[in-house]
């Protein structure tokens, strides 16, 4: 990415996406009469994602894609490690694919994911 094209990228936050958590608390809600080990996992897990979409927050800034929790930055991924990245099951989009040099990234969609791939396409295009 050259300067220039730095220059012009902003910083962008994502907006968090309650939808992964809320299916899954709901689905938890009848799955306990029915199973009630695995509508208490089920609740549970979105619960706990609840938390994280409310806690976690994505930043696009021109090198890096940066997450913190609250103000404290967690992680820095700088986009020149980047090798591929997907977004599964475009209807309605569940998780977020990211592999570096290193190291695979997967992260559940707790953020708006037109926002996600639209940063997504402009900072780190598919080769």
């Amino acid at each position: 990415m050259t300067s220039t094209t730095a220059d012009r990228l902003s910083t962008v936050e994502l907006k968090p996406s309650y939808n992964i958590p809320l299916v899954l608390v709901i689905t938890a809600i009848p799955l306990l009469f029915v199973q009630p080990i695995a509508g208490g996992v089920c609740a549970i897990l979105g619960l706990f994602l609840m938390l994280q979409a409310v806690t976690i927050r994505l930043q696009f800034t021109a090198t890096d894609l940066d997450v913190y929790r609250g103000e404290k930055l967690l992680r820095r991924f700088p986009y020149q490690e980047w090798l591929n990245w997907r977004i599964f099951w475009s209807p309605v989009p569940i998780l977020f694919y990211f592999k570096e040099v290193k190291s695979i990234h997967f992260l559940p969609i707790l953020f708006d994911p037109n926002t996600l791939k639209a940063c997504l396409d402009q900072r780190c295009p598919k080769i």
